[in-house]
């Protein structure tokens, strides 16, 4: 058989083809619990994952959408856990408020810290943050002791977050650290469980940061 001749390129552009998973998506979701300026994030991480239960497990703080906006708009940090994130978000919508993504975990200072302390990177990496980062958007897809870190820092009232997007994968604290940011009363983004990961936070930001470009 000669694949050659039988294989079609999908020669639909990529705006299409987003465009028609949206429909799908929003077909197949069905009824929801969202609100019209929530559900744009739901809708991204769904496309990014192909997950409805993990779409369908996002818990939104009420104000955590419009927090997420007037930051990004007022040019605040975007702290991330992991050069993934990163990576993975849309920096130029964020710069053109004059907002920059920075992560410090792989700072020199903060390994040497993380070694004489004897502790995690991530954690360090929280603390140093909240120095340089104030009222801006923390964005953890990664590491849950990074996310249980910040909660510890805002409950003793050293961190003073615009956002935080709170969605870290894995078996170990991953779903603990997040029931543990729900109960906060500070505007955050997470979801219930032990699925996350980075590209679902970049989704959920670059949601945010769409949004952000979008209004006035």
């Amino acid at each position: 058989m000669d694949f050659k001749t039988e294989f079609k390129p999908l020669t639909v552009q990529p705006q299409e083809i987003e465009g028609k998973s949206f429909e799908i998506i929003t077909e197949e979701l069905g009824e929801h619990p969202f609100t019209a300026e929530q559900y744009p994030v739901v809708q991204r991480v769904i496309h990014a994952s192909a997950d409805f239960e993990l779409g369908r497990s996002i818990v939104f703080h009420p104000d955590a959408i419009q927090a997420g906006i007037r930051a990004i708009r007022a040019g605040k940090t975007v702290v991330a856990d992991v050069q993934m994130i990163q990576a993975g978000v849309s920096k130029d919508r964020i710069a053109k408020f004059g907002g920059e993504v920075k992560v410090y975990i792989s700072d020199p200072d903060v390994i040497e810290e993380a070694k004489r302390l004897n502790t995690t990177r991530a954690i360090i990496s929280m603390r140093k943050a909240i120095r340089e980062a104030d009222g801006g958007i923390y964005a953890i897809g990664n590491a849950p002791t990074a996310l249980l870190e910040l909660i510890r820092l805002i409950k003793v009232g050293e961190a003073k977050p615009g956002l935080v997007i709170g969605m870290p994968v894995g078996f170990v604290s991953a779903a603990e650290s997040k029931d543990e940011l729900r109960k906060l009363d500070i505007p955050f983004i997470t979801n219930i469980g032990r699925k996350g990961g980075s590209t679902i936070v970049v989704a959920a930001l670059n949601a945010i940061s769409i949004m952000a470009a979008n209004q006035g």
